[in-house]
């Protein structure tokens, strides 16, 4: 059995040709990565499907649930095809815009999606291959748009578009995407992540297409998603600030605030995050990270984020362990700083009237003052779990649960070391029980004291009403 880990924010590595073959994903595992995403952006079902059985054997061999998160492509905007390949652009430069997969000029730029056309307006701003050149709307017609060059350079085939602070009328789930999704949940993933989710109707298509049989991730990437952040907190399970499309969509300044406005509102919900894109982005190349990079996940951690995530650095990159292992060292040494400690826990945050609230809220304050060496929450949907992790507790937070895709979901949240045990059926049992998994998993020791919460009657989910304060020993 793989011990706990000693820190609490969790690692999330993209696999790619960088981490395979299977010994190579388990020195990403040894290295401390917790989580791996598959990006369906990239590569065939073939190479997905041989990834996520080196997971699962990397999984069975060390004992201990490892999620999986299938991340959807989502739609892509993007420019047509030019006579050369790609079109000089210079400042100043008028430009037509119009409904086409083909240009047959230098100074039209084709659109194969009519809907984009449809709801730019005068002094709207496009940006193009990821911000490397903007236009800026003169004028609009029926199929046709004039744009002045702002920022110049060259524009290839297929380059991509975003415009800031428009909505599209489209769908987050392209075909390829409901492709992959099948794929993905015949596959047993445990997180489905959605791209270019907008608005709270996105969620929803995504929940009646997966009915349950993974969760759902929403990378807010668009503004229009930080315009309905509440309710797309409320209806996805986990969170991420995919800062890719989103520093291309707001300006360079807004990022870091709209980072933690994200986790922030996550924290009051009680929904995990992850913070992703670019954080030890110069280590796709270099054996290091820049001071910067270094700061950058230090400030995600010090936010309290659940989980931080490598991407091209682990999935194409030439240092993919070496990124794990420096990303688990910084996380490390922020929360070895006591005022990591003085910042994460926030009585500002909303707390819901529920039991299983009120028991989670109480838990995190009767270890602290007891000097508690873990809390340990029975568990059958991860919810009771989840909500003592949310009070960020000092001590050891384990999830002992009968369902194996709750213990793989749980292992992405913060603090969180999920277990598979079987329900129990009588208090006696529980202590027991608590006994016996805090030697195992925690280490404890005869006299430490723990915290153990659980619904009465036992295993019938959504019950928990019950804490109770023992010694290792007393059962």
């Amino acid at each position: 059995m793989t011990p706990i880990r000693p820190r609490n924010c969790k690692i999330v590595a993209t696999l790619g040709p960088a981490s395979d073959p299977l010994e190579r994903i388990k020195s990403l595992f040894d290295a401390g990565a917790d989580a791996f995403r598959i990006n369906f952006s990239h590569g065939e079902h073939s190479e997905h499907k041989r990834r996520i059985e080196n997971v699962r054997s990397i999984e069975a061999d060390v004992g201990r649930p490892i999620p999986i998160i299938a991340d959807l492509q989502g739609p892509k905007i993007r420019v047509g095809q030019f006579p050369d390949g790609e079109v000089n652009l210079d400042v100043g430069q008028i430009v037509e815009l119009e409904v086409s997969d083909r240009s047959h000029s230098a100074n039209t730029i084709p659109i194969p999606h009519p809907e984009l056309l449809d709801v730019v307006q005068p002094n709207d701003v496009l940006r193009l291959d990821d911000g490397r050149l903007q236009l800026t709307i003169v004028a609009t017609s029926k199929n046709k748009v004039t744009a002045k060059v702002d920022i110049g350079g060259t524009l290839g085939d297929r380059k991509g578009i975003n415009i800031p602070g428009r909505s599209l009328p489209i769908s987050s789930i392209t075909d390829k995407d409901r492709t992959d999704l099948a794929f993905a949940l015949e596959s047993e993933v445990d997180y489905v992540a959605l791209s270019f989710v907008q608005r709270a109707e996105d969620i929803r298509e995504a929940q009646a297409l997966i009915d349950g049989r993974a969760a759902i991730l929403a990378k807010i990437e668009k503004p229009a998603a930080l315009d309905n952040l509440d309710e797309i907190i409320d209806l996805a399970d986990v969170i991420m600030v995919a800062r890719g499309d989103l520093g291309v969509e707001l300006s360079l300044e807004q990022v870091p605030i709209a980072q933690r406005r994200i986790i922030k509102r996550c924290r009051d919900a009680g929904k995990p995050v992850i913070v992703a894109t670019q954080m030890l982005e110069s280590m796709i190349a270099a054996p290091a990270p820049t001071r910067a990079e270094a700061s950058d996940v230090a400030t995600a951690v010090y936010q309290g984020a659940d989980a931080v995530m490598l991407s091209a650095e682990s999935a194409v990159g030439r240092h993919p362990q070496t990124a794990v292992a420096i990303m688990d060292r910084l996380i490390g040494a922020v929360e070895d700083d006591p005022g990591h400690w003085s910042g994460l826990f926030d009585r500002s945050q909303r707390t819901e009237t529920t039991l299983a609230d009120a028991i989670s809220h109480s838990a995190r304050d009767i270890a602290q003052l007891l000097d508690c060496q873990a809390i340990l929450a029975f568990t059958n949907s991860g919810s009771t779990a989840i909500r003592v992790s949310r009070e960020r507790p000092h001590c050891k937070v384990l999830g002992l649960t009968p369902n194996l895709k709750t213990a793989r979901q749980l292992s992405l949240v913060w603090g969180l070391h999920s277990v598979v045990t079987d329900d129990i059926t009588s208090f006696q049992e529980m202590v027991g029980r608590a006994d016996s998994i805090s030697r195992q998993e925690a280490g404890l020791k005869e006299g430490d004291l723990v915290i153990v919460t659980a619904g009465i009657p036992f295993g019938r989910p959504g019950t928990t009403n019950t804490l109770k304060i023992m010694s290792i020993g007393e059962s």
